[in-house]
């Protein structure tokens, strides 16, 4: 056991905001989003939200990209951007399941190749706990972030 290791730490790479799902990003998170961006919140909308069911999802650029990672700059919304990014690599798949954590690790260069997965779970807990990531949330937030059952699981 690696007690002593750190589970993740940024790269600032860009590999988890590729995807063609998007990332989801409740009214709050949009509107905090908006207003950095100096944007009223329909226009805002109308560039970078798709609906898809009861969940807004930020867009991607056709080559599957968060519409708000620039390589070689970052995320142009860091200070605000939303929670499911802000968990990375902390979601519920990867907390719940040993194979799927496994994946993350090698495709995330930030997460700590020699961590193993209760180590990683407790952290991922932790850290979920510490910023208040998977509290009060709404039925539009991300799936991912609906973590409190793990915890519930961990303590029995």
């Amino acid at each position: 056991m690696h007690d002593s290791l750190k589970a993740f730490t940024c790269r600032m790479c860009g590999q988890c905001c590729q995807g063609s799902g998007g990332i989801v990003a409740d009214l709050s998170e949009q509107e905090k989003i908006a207003e950095y961006l100096d944007l009223d919140l329909v226009s805002f909308k109308d560039r970078f939200i798709r609906r898809k069911g009861a969940k807004s999802f930020v867009r991607v650029n056709e080559s599957g990209w968060c519409v708000f990672f620039i390589r070689d700059q970052g995320c142009l919304v860091h200070p605000v951007k939303p929670r499911a990014c802000r968990a990375w690599p902390f979601f519920r798949g990867n907390l719940m399941d040993e194979s799927s954590f496994e994946m993350a690790r090698e495709y995330c260069p930030g997460i700590e190749k020699r961590i193993d997965f209760d180590q990683f779970v407790r952290q991922g807990m932790d850290y979920m706990q510490k910023y208040g990531l998977s509290l009060d949330l709404e039925e539009e937030s991300a799936a991912a972030l609906h973590v409190e059952d793990i915890r519930s699981a961990m303590t029995k």
